[in-house]
């Protein structure tokens, strides 16, 4: 599959940062009136229910040759470990550490797919340019969190939870990584169908650890069907298009615009106050993406696509 970067893909990744870094901003109302894991499991109940139904109207198949070997151990594993297994990791892990550690470990994401997609991915090899580029993005990040993002919580479990964040990120760069490497799929089709497989694990868990779920409440209720369906459904589809079409190394620029948005739109919405070091933060993400991508750039906006 030939790596093409457009700037369709220029403009889904900042659709990707913006709406997945509000989705802070809609766990943190939604878990006033929902459990933990219950919310993951609305989230992508209600994401997998509303994809279903794209597939049946659209009636594509999932695989383009249907004569092709079906990869379904891989595609069980991408579904688990793109929604079902991080989603859990995190509303689990986040009891027990700071929102600035969380926010590390996200950011975290596009270095640990560098190396991975290096070994595993044609056209994806490291550079000079690429690495410095991210290690750029990532030392931004940690200074717009600063002190917060190796502050200590205090809870009993925080080890344990710091251990959780981690491995959910290493879930989304592994999950990233194996999705470019399935043969020629519908992307619609396939967004619908690892939300399906992460509902059939997450739901079921849910009710183990926490119970049968309450009522929510009609505000709550809101803000599930929003997580539902901007965040979870309609993030997952553009995680997939661009994935498949510009690659997983590009798509981990997203985790460095995640914690910038969260800030922004928690200072605007909920009038938290924007730290100082945000306009040097955000210079140095976007030098690191501008280092790392130079070349793509050019020759996605040399030329009319």
């Amino acid at each position: 599959m030939s790596q093409q970067i457009t700037a369709k893909n220029w403009i889904m990744v900042a659709l990707l940062g913006l709406t997945w870094g509000g989705a802070f901003l809609g766990i943190e109302m939604a878990l006033r009136g929902i459990t933990p894991f219950w919310l993951a499991a609305a989230r992508i109940g209600l994401a997998s229910s509303l994809m279903l139904a794209i597939i049946a109207y659209r009636g594509v198949p999932l695989f383009a040759d249907p004569d092709a070997p079906k990869p379904w151990g891989m595609l069980l594993q991408i579904g688990a470990l793109s929604t079902a297994v991080p989603f859990m990791l995190l509303s689990w892990g986040q009891q027990y550490v700071t929102s600035g550690f969380a926010g590390v470990s996200m950011a975290s994401v596009a270095l640990m797919v560098l190396p991975m997609a290096h070994f595993l991915i044609p056209g994806e090899r490291l550079n000079w340019r690429k690495t410095l580029g991210f290690s750029a993005g990532f030392i931004g990040i940690l200074l717009l969190i600063g002190a917060r993002a190796f502050d200590s919580s205090g809870g009993e479990l925080e080890i344990a939870g710091r251990i959780a964040c981690i491995v959910a990120a290493g879930c989304y760069a592994i999950s990233s990584v194996y999705m470019r490497k399935l043969p020629a799929v519908d992307p619609i089709a396939l967004s619908g169908w690892l939300l399906v497989i992460g509902a059939v694990i997450v739901i079921p868990a849910a009710y183990i650890i926490e119970g049968p779920p309450k009522m929510p409440s009609a505000q709550t209720a809101t803000w599930l069907l929003l997580l539902g369906l901007f965040p979870t459904a309609m993030a997952n589809l553009l995680r997939v298009l661009v994935i498949r079409s510009a690659g997983p190394v590009f798509m981990s620029l997203t985790n460095y615009q995640v914690p910038i948005w969260s800030i922004l739109l928690g200072a605007l919405v909920l009038s938290e106050p924007l730290p100082g070091s945000l306009l040097l933060s955000l210079a140095l993400v976007l030098s690191g993406v501008a280092l790392s991508q130079w070349d793509t750039f050019k020759a996605t906006f040399a030329k009319p696509n």
